[in-house]
């Protein structure tokens, strides 16, 4: 059997983080990270536009508490307060930390860190490395695993948690370059899985953004929190749904209609592009539905809207914002130095996931602790971004919460002993698993039920939701999870056969679209990204509160438990 001091399960920003924060408290611990990718290939690696702080560089007026209210109001109030304090205070120290590793961000011309506008925030606070931060922040990162001695176990697929009398005891992979098996025992286990973008048929998200760790903790009987609150990018490269930072928003672009206009100042006056995610999705989603959208042709009643930088200049587009000229380019033909880019919202990012503490600890119940699981990151929720996430905050929760729970991980396994596992019983329960995809003779392909699955999810639960289009929704989802049963697999290997991944990341795909619809349902009013045209209006005697949704095969059980108030008393929206 295999055995680490730490166990962490993924390979993005809050997973490297958390390793490099135990290696750096106690270098005598033995940790371990497990990543499905190589961890450079993690979806950290595509964030584009910053990482938010109040440096004060290019605005001497910001303070963390400025900072800490913008984050608030974004979340339409249902972030934890207590947490949000704890991300704007320790912003500046992050991004400090981050240089010191050798992170390249770009400068102002007297050397300091640059900063630029984003959305939803009142000051020039989001540092920035072009347009590819995620990227050159990750890196960095990796190197330092490296350097420290963090094993890592690449292109691992975790298949299940070890979880007995409410303790975290290791972890059941399989490796996918030739099918082996392997348990894996350790004092503390800790998700960072990242996201599940691929619950939609248009996503932002790249192809290992299944929820992987939210249906794994889902399956173990734990809850999820706020699973409804999925965010939509406003501006997805059309057709293709890949990302158009709103770094290129915040360095001065424009988002026009069929008729030129600059529709946003009908939406949000004083913001206008640079509203938050959820005012500026619906926005666009309004204009195409009213018939301003734009076809391909250039008339009028189309799909998409467009993103304009031809007045930004060649320079600044290619010096502040070169990788999103070159996506358009490269995807769409679009030289946007003299063609607006076309645009729609896309599924970006997810708010809700695995309930913890401050300290990445999590949540069994609304009140109770698993002893020796953590999560940090976008599978994890603190919550600091309550039901929308302002952009050029996910990269600092990622840091901060990584960092934070990687102290708490090094405190938590000082003394502990290596617990005991019957290492047999789960290798064989996996096995069976395994084997059983493998000896299926049904009639439905997992690309084609995928893809069923993915319009469903599009079309049922998107920027605009009604009691009766989810419902429909759910009921058709529940039938496609009866049909998972007639999935077959072409390849019956053990080398390299992604097919076996790709049906259980349609497992998990499947069980985080059921538990979003039910969350969606369940939360009769409209807060952040979840928008319900039934019940248009925030509901805050109702519903400031966190949904819990625990999934059994019977169904989905939903409970709630109190959102952290403290700073900032909940008020209306208004940009």
């Amino acid at each position: 059997m295999l055995e680490h001091d730490v166990i962490i399960v993924g390979g993005g920003l809050a997973g490297c983080r958390a390793a490099l924060e135990i290696a750096r408290k106690n270098p005598s611990l033995n940790v371990a990270v497990v990543a499905k990718t190589h961890p450079i290939r993690s979806h950290s690696v595509a964030a584009q536009g910053g990482i938010a702080a109040s440096m004060k560089n290019v605005d001497p007026e910001d303070s963390w508490k400025a900072h800490a209210f913008d984050t608030v109001k974004g979340s339409d109030y249902l972030a934890d307060q207590d947490a949000v304090e704890i991300l704007a205070k320790e912003a500046p120290d992050v991004i400090i930390d981050l240089e010191h590793m050798g992170v390249l961000f770009s400068r102002l011309e007297d050397g300091r860190i640059a900063q630029r506008a984003f959305g939803g925030h009142s000051h020039n606070r989001t540092c920035y490395a072009a347009d590819k931060t995620g990227h050159a922040i990750l890196h960095e990162l990796v190197n330092n695993l490296r350097r420290n001695g963090v094993h890592i176990y690449e292109e691992w697929y975790a298949i299940r948690p070890i979880l007995e009398d409410n303790q975290a005891k290791g972890l059941v992979m399989y490796h996918i370059l030739d099918g082996e098996l392997a348990v894996l025992r350790a004092k503390a286990v800790m998700f960072a899985t990242g996201g599940y973008g691929r619950v939609f048929n248009t996503t932002s998200n790249d192809y290992a953004s299944t929820g992987d760790g939210l249906a794994m903790t889902a399956m173990a009987g734990l809850p999820l929190q706020d699973m409804e609150f999925v965010q939509f990018h406003p501006t997805g490269l059309y057709p293709a749904g890949v990302l158009i930072s709103e770094a290129v928003r915040g360095e001065g672009a424009y988002l026009i209609n069929s008729e030129g206009d600059r529709f946003m100042k009908s939406y949000a006056p004083n913001q206008m592009e640079l509203a938050p995610r959820d005012i500026t999705s619906r926005a666009i989603t309004l204009e195409i539905r009213a018939g301003r959208g734009i076809n391909l042709d250039g008339s009028a009643g189309g799909p998409f809207i467009y993103l304009d930088l031809r007045h930004m200049g060649r320079e600044k587009i290619m010096s502040r914002v070169p990788f999103c000229w070159e996506e358009a380019h490269r995807l769409v033909g679009i030289d946007a130095v003299n063609e607006p880019m076309p645009v729609r919202p896309t599924a970006h990012y997810s708010m809700g996931g695995i309930p913890t503490n401050n300290d990445g600890r999590v949540l069994s119940s609304a009140d109770g602790l698993v002893d020796g699981l953590f999560a940090a990151g976008e599978s994890a929720c603190v919550s600091v971004h309550g039901g929308n996430r302002l952009g050029s905050n996910s990269l600092l929760e990622c840091v901060v919460f990584g960092r934070r729970t990687g102290a708490a991980i090094a405190d938590f396994v000082e003394g502990r002993k290596l617990p005991e596992i019957d290492e047999g019983r789960y290798i064989e329960e996996a096995r069976e698993q395994i084997q059983g995809l493998l000896d299926r003779s049904g009639n439905c392909r997992i690309g084609e039920l995928r893809q069923e699955f993915q319009d469903v999810m599009t079309q049922h639960c998107g920027v605009f939701r009604t009691q009766s289009v989810m419902s429909e929704g759910l009921e058709k989802v529940q039938q496609l999870q009866d049909r998972y049963q007639q999935v077959y697999l072409d390849d019956k290997g053990k080398l390299w056969n992604t097919e076996i991944v790709e049906a259980l990341e349609l497992r998990n795909l499947m069980l985080v679209g059921q538990i979003i619809l039910t969350g969606a349902l369940n939360r009769q009013e409209s807060r952040g990204s979840h928008s319900r045209e039934d019940f248009p209006k925030r509901d805050d005697e109702n519903f400031l509160k966190h949904t819990l949704a625990y999934y059994s095969p019977a169904g989905i059980d939903i409970a709630y438990r109190p959102v952290a108030l403290g700073m900032f008393e909940p008020k209306e929206r208004k940009y």
